[in-house]
């Protein structure tokens, strides 16, 4: 599901792109070599649809990252049997023992 997000995310930006690219500020970009279409829909139509499509391409890459954020993140209970599985992995470290001739801490206080 996190793989079909991402693809979905990648076409999104792309597209974007493409539309950022041929919108048209202060009289340049590439919307001047496509008039074609400016002229069967009209100039302001073109405008309202490509600041539409942005917000909603915009729109789409945050949900989907927020969707991939929260399906991604490991369970509590996934958690807590990866940390049992390393402690029951763990081999048992042994425990020195003191020399005969140490003495405990019991005896230094008689």
């Amino acid at each position: 599901m996190v793989t079909l997000f991402s693809i979905l995310i990648i076409i999104a930006c792309i597209l974007l792109v493409l539309v950022i690219l041929v919108q048209n500020p202060k009289g340049g970009g590439v919307n001047s070599a496509l008039s074609n279409s400016t002229q069967m829909m009209g100039v302001r139509k073109t405008a309202d649809f490509l600041e539409k499509s942005t917000w909603a391409l915009i729109s789409i890459i945050v949900v989907l990252s927020l969707l991939i954020s929260i399906l991604d993140k490991p369970s509590i209970s996934e958690k807590e049997s990866e940390i049992k599985e390393q402690i029951d992995n763990e081999p048992l470290q042994e425990v020195p023992q003191l020399p005969a001739n140490v003495p405990s801490p019991e005896d230094a206080g008689n």
